[in-house]
């Protein structure tokens, strides 16, 4: 990396070939406070200046000689896809604005642009790649600072607090070779948590998984235990149980909530007797397993309504570890949306796509009950689809949040309806109130906040229309 990238602060870079705007927009800037502003004159100019040191913002002209804003654009997107570009442009053309918002420019303005207009533009960018630097260095900070194992949590793509947390309480507990019980809601990546628990143990044996959802008691034992030759019908050879084949490792067993009751018992006896028999052999065998159970219930839940012996979930829960969902950890969203496209693009030998900023504002305000692998679905289908141009298309995950919306159209809300003056709203104050926490969610773009409200978007504008006019005519 050149010394000089680094010497000096980042720098709002204004790109134009006429000087009196540059020297214009430079003066709003630096009266608004944002002191560290170049200028470009020279198109040919401006990648050579960003190898040379770090820009916050770049504002772009779109036609200039030599080199124009539109061959510009898309290669500085490609070459630093955490730099926001604003274009700020004389052309009014909305087949202009499109393709410039499609190949990635964070905003569209056009000259002459009001002063507020330009220095909120240029704040709400360097506030864009702040929050894009923050979730980097605390991903570096998580798997180099705080863990003494973090190549054991490599595979669980993740920013936050409370999943740092829980990996510091895995390291303490891998070696006992205790019980582990992780629950959470399904999506929320509970076998890798397993398996890295595995990692952790230093336990020479192999991982194996079984599901035990929906696996009756014969079928459990004969999973679990095995069998020898002529134990039932239909067992014409030796076969060895998913226990023997962990010998040594971790057995994962998922969806134990599911488990029935008689199976419950025998593995009950397993994890105090440590010894089995296989089916139709009298002779025991030695348990040397880990032991990690998953489930998606609750246990206690379940216990009460006698469904899970309480022996069994004291002996399972000696080690608990409980996987936040994804709506709890909303700052792993950006870290798992890059994650999963440049997965998706490797997989369909594709380029990755750039994801625009809107699309995290609109799934961050998405409650994702399906979790991770709801977000992974998502993103895979949209690269899928995903034909020409830099940007990944928000349209898809728009029309997948909205179907999920009308499927289930009671979702809990963090926020409260409040009205000054203490007493119960009309349904037109509720309704403006709702409009404006939608829009204050999607950082003021309609479409998205469309999408929250589960409408459409001229529905938003007839409604704003409307609540325009009321606010003039009470003036």
């Amino acid at each position: 990396m050149n010394p000089l990238r680094d010497a000096a602060p980042p720098a709002v870079i204004l790109v134009d070939d006429e000087p009196s705007v540059l020297l214009s927009s430079r003066m709003i800037l630096n009266s608004a406070g944002l002191a560290n502003v170049q200028t470009v004159a020279d198109s040919r100019e401006l990648l050579p200046t960003l190898q040379e040191r770090e820009a916050a913002v770049v504002v772009l002209d779109l036609f200039m000689p030599y080199l124009s804003g539109t061959q510009l654009l898309p290669e500085i997107i490609r070459d630093y896809p955490d730099l926001p570009v604003i274009v700020m442009t004389a052309s009014q053309e909305v087949e202009t604005a499109v393709r410039c918002m499609k190949e990635g420019a964070f905003d569209y303005l056009v000259k002459p642009v009001e002063e507020s207009r330009f220095i909120s533009s240029v704040r709400r960018a360097m506030e864009l790649r702040s929050l894009r630097q923050q979730v980097g260095a605390l991903k570096r900070y998580l798997i180099t600072d705080q863990l003494e194992h973090g190549e054991a949590f490599s595979a669980i793509v993740t920013v936050s607090r409370r999943m740092r947390n829980l990996f510091q309480y895995m390291e303490a507990v891998a070696e006992t070779g205790e019980p582990v019980l992780i629950s959470g809601e399904t999506g929320t990546g509970k076998e890798l948590l397993a398996e890295a628990m595995h990692k952790l143990s230093n336990r020479s044996g192999p991982f194996v998984t079984v599901n035990v959802a929906g696996l009756d008691d014969a079928l459990f034992s004969d999973t679990l235990f095995g069998h020898r030759k002529g134990a039932f019908s239909g067992a014409d050879s030796h076969r060895e149980g998913m226990v023997a084949q962990a010998a040594g490792g971790t057995l994962f067993l998922d969806e134990i909530g599911d488990l029935k009751l008689p199976s419950q018992v025998k593995l009950l006896r397993l994890l105090q007797e440590r010894q089995y028999y296989p089916l139709g052999s009298d002779v025991a065998k030695i348990c040397d397993v880990r032991i990690v159970c998953a489930t998606n219930q609750n246990l206690q839940a379940c216990m009460s309504q006698n469904k899970f012996r309480a022996d069994l979930f004291f002996r399972l829960s000696v080690h608990q570890v409980e996987v936040p969902p994804l709506r709890r950890r909303k700052e792993d969203i950006p870290a798992l949306l890059e994650h999963f496209i440049q997965a998706a693009a490797t997989s369909l030998e594709k380029k990755a796509p750039a994801a625009p900023p809107e699309l995290e504002r609109l799934l961050e305000n998405y409650h994702f009950p399906g979790n991770i692998r709801e977000l992974r679905a998502m993103v895979f289908d949209a690269v899928a689809r995903h034909q020409a141009g830099s940007v990944l298309s928000v349209k898809g995950f728009r029309k997948f949040i909205k179907a999920q919306r009308q499927d289930s159209p009671t979702v809990p809300d963090t926020q409260q309806v409040v009205i000054s003056d203490g007493r119960f709203p009309t349904l037109k104050e509720a309704e403006q109130l709702h409009i404006e926490e939608a829009l204050l969610r999607a950082g003021g773009n309609q479409g998205t906040a469309a999408t929250l409200l589960g409408i459409s978007r001229p529905a938003l504008n007839r409604r704003l229309s409307r609540m325009k006019g009321k606010g003039s005519d009470s003036e």
